[in-house]
């Protein structure tokens, strides 16, 4: 019936679950249309799944959404019972509802944070002068991170260790202050900003990006200290790293709502100037840090 049915345009995932409705897998239809039609359903689904606690709000669905880039998610229970499914149109629907906007259906991921209409369509040089101005961020910062740098020329030259993992502690930094972004930009498009959201946002960031911070802290600690024997330079280098993912989801949370503030466009913007102060602020924090504590 299924394959008799599988010619619409919708999603079409479907969810396997066990006598009780607990969600054991999930199969799309193209796994579905093409393996053999007595395969057991367990060799074919795929046993992890993502899935949306049903306690979720839609700013969580927002970041399930821009995070796994899927098309739909189960809605699960405390016990992993399927009560429903969420899929991209839906979710765009709901955007349209909060926001009170109109998303064209050719540009739903736009939505979500991953089109630029501004500059779909303009000529090269227009695209330059629109794109280049904002990139200058990103040339200022580094600069300004080789002049930072090199204050603490002889810390590096008596602790080359931290020259191994700056890369690791700037595209770390980086990542995280990106997810923080591109989950702000896609909020601002469904709510009003106001101090007291913004405080709530802030502190809600922090609190996430502490457990981001001592997570990716601790490992990269426990590299260092195992390949290198040294528990300073691991306590430098882990502390640093955790400090820095924190101003890292500052950022990306304020930067997008500054620009927003200021009726700027922030999916062009935000990017460039969030990199560009994330990469000082690390920067600063870690050889800081390892100054004060390595000499």
């Amino acid at each position: 019936m299924i394959r008799k049915a599988s010619g619409g345009n919708g999603i079409q995932y479907y969810y396997v679950v066990d006598d009780s409705g607990k969600l054991m897998g999930v199969l799309p239809l193209r796994r579905l249309i093409t393996f053999p039609i007595d395969k057991p359903l367990r060799e074919v689904m795929h046993p992890r799944v993502i899935a949306i606690p049903r306690q979720a709000t839609m700013l969580d669905a927002c970041e399930f959404f821009v995070l796994h880039k899927l098309l739909a998610f189960p809605v699960v229970d405390e016990k992993r019972i399927v009560i429903g499914v969420i899929d991209l149109s839906q979710f765009t629907s709901e955007i349209l509802v909060l926001g009170g906007g109109e998303v064209p259906g050719n540009e739903v991921f736009e939505a979500l944070g991953f089109s630029i209409h501004q500059v779909r369509d303009a000529a090269p040089f227009r695209a330059f002068c629109f794109r280049f101005p904002w990139l200058m961020a990103t040339i200022i910062s580094g600069i300004g991170g080789a002049i930072l740098t090199s204050f603490f020329e002889l810390t590096l030259q008596a602790h080359v260790v931290l020259a191994f993992f700056l890369p690791l502690v700037l595209g770390l930094c980086e990542s995280v202050s990106i997810q923080s972004m591109t989950v702000t930009i896609q909020t601002l498009r469904s709510v009003k900003p106001t101090l007291r959201w913004y405080l709530r946002a802030v502190w809600r960031e922090l609190r996430t990006a502490s457990l981001i911070g001592l997570a990716s802290g601790f490992v990269v600690a426990g590299v260092v200290f195992a390949w290198r024997n040294d528990g300073l330079a691991a306590l430098v280098i882990g502390s640093g790293i955790a400090g820095s993912i924190l101003g890292a989801c500052f950022f990306g949370l304020s930067v997008p709502t500054g620009l927003h503030a200021l009726k700027l466009d922030p999916k062009i913007a935000a990017g460039p100037i969030t990199l560009a102060l994330t990469d000082i602020l690390t920067l600063a924090a870690y050889f800081g840090l390892a100054a004060m504590v390595l000499g």
